[in-house]
């Protein structure tokens, strides 16, 4: 017979978002303390903001890791399991262990799922010969090794047909690579190719204005609305799609950054809780669901129309805590979120452009500076301070 547990809260998923909704959540009412729970099977958690640096050189992966079991919250209880259904009539979830978890609210927290065999042939090349991505801890390494054992030739970068973890990290190890490349003596050898999906550089303008100077500026080519298909790993060759003609093109490289296809995870795409595109369907503004108003979507898996990152999820976890708050004491939603989000632009070793914006792709900036301006104080504060401000602050519910 299954297991049958019951709580009053139930967190899936313990990466930022989680974790951070888990804090606050018995940081704000006592009573709710070992009526908590956060699922997940994972035994590590990373702060993959790091990664950027890591494949260019400048920290080491080891940084970004942490066990999973000394970050849950005291009175939190983890459950280390994998959720496989939901059946949110029911107020419960199945778990791959066979455990029925039921609750009286759900916070939905799963972040997004990695599709590697969403591009032809590079889950089998990536690690390897030239192939690369800053996109896994496993993986990471990889792009360092590319970077600085490069001699020359075409290095190109993709940006998927997908939601990604950060819309500017796929472009910010490209400026690290030029950088590097310059250092070895073997740029003037070399072609840099950006290769995206995307219309353009970057959504907001005053960001893109910057970003395009920086390209002009390092010579770096941009095929725009150029989709990666497959990797030939043994002929050094990528397949793209141009998106609007849906002509295949086939250019050779002898560095491949892969930023890989990505997507809700399938316990989620496969249930009810899901939009057509498979993420968490949750009101924009008070991020409670639009069809089970006991259940809350939060950060990478949610179909928030905005950038998936974890500056997204420092301003979308208060929002989950107020209004879960506000539900179990029987009063109406009143905490908005406005879909605001930041994205630290790395455009070089000691320089980063910190854009921050909101739904409508307005500047909210927190500095009293034009922060579209590359700035060496704001590489300081993302290599130096934002760790610090993860680990101690945000993942404690205190930020």
């Amino acid at each position: 017979m299954a297991k049958q547990v019951h709580y009053a809260v139930v967190i899936v998923g313990a990466g930022s978002a989680g974790i951070s909704v888990a804090a606050r959540m018995v940081r704000a009412s006592k009573r709710l303390k070992g009526q908590v729970a956060i699922i997940d099977p994972a035994s590590k958690h990373y702060y993959q903001p790091l990664w950027t640096l890591v494949g260019g050189g400048a920290a080491k992966k080891e940084e970004s890791e942490r066990e999973l079991s000394s970050l849950i919250p005291a009175g939190v209880d983890w459950i280390c399991d994998a959720v496989t259904m939901f059946q949110p009539e029911q107020h419960t979830l199945h778990t791959k262990q066979g455990t029925i978890l039921s609750y009286d609210y759900l916070v939905v927290a799963a972040g997004l799922q990695i599709d590697w065999e969403g591009v032809k042939g590079l889950k089998d090349a990536v690690g390897k010969n030239g192939v690369c991505s800053n996109y896994a801890y496993q993986t990471v390494e990889s792009t360092w090794e590319a970077i600085r054992s490069f001699k020359g030739g075409t290095a190109i970068f993709t940006h998927p047909n997908s939601p990604v973890k950060c819309g500017g990290a796929p472009q910010k190890i490209m400026y690290l690579a030029d950088d590097y490349f310059r250092k070895l003596h073997v740029r003037n050898q070399s072609e840099i190719v950006f290769a995206s999906a995307k219309g353009s550089i970057f959504d907001v303008p005053t960001y893109a204005n910057t970003l395009n100077d920086v390209i002009r500026r390092k010579n770096i080519e941009t095929r725009y609305k150029h989709n990666l298909m497959e990797v030939r790993a043994d002929t050094k060759e990528a397949v793209f799609e141009n998106l609007d003609t849906k002509e295949q093109h086939v250019w050779k490289y002898d560095m491949l950054h892969v930023t890989p296809p990505m997507k809700a995870p399938d316990f989620i795409a496969n249930s009810a809780l899901a939009d057509a595109g498979g993420w968490v369907d949750v009101d924009p503004f008070t991020l409670a669901h639009k069809r089970f108003p006991t259940i809350f979507g939060i950060g990478d898996c949610a179909n928030l129309p905005t950038s998936k990152t974890g500056a997204a999820i420092r301003k979308q976890a208060p929002v989950v805590e107020k209004n879960l708050l506000a539900l179990i004491n029987g009063n109406p939603l009143t905490a908005k979120y406005d879909g605001y989000t930041s994205c630290p632009l790395v455009t070089g070793y000691n320089k980063l452009v910190l854009a921050e914006f909101d739904y409508n792709l307005m500047p909210c900036e927190t500095f009293p500076f034009d922060q579209s301006e590359e700035r060496f104080s704001m590489y300081l504060m993302k290599r130096e301070l934002l760790p610090i401000l993860y680990w101690n602050g945000m993942l404690k519910g205190l930020m």
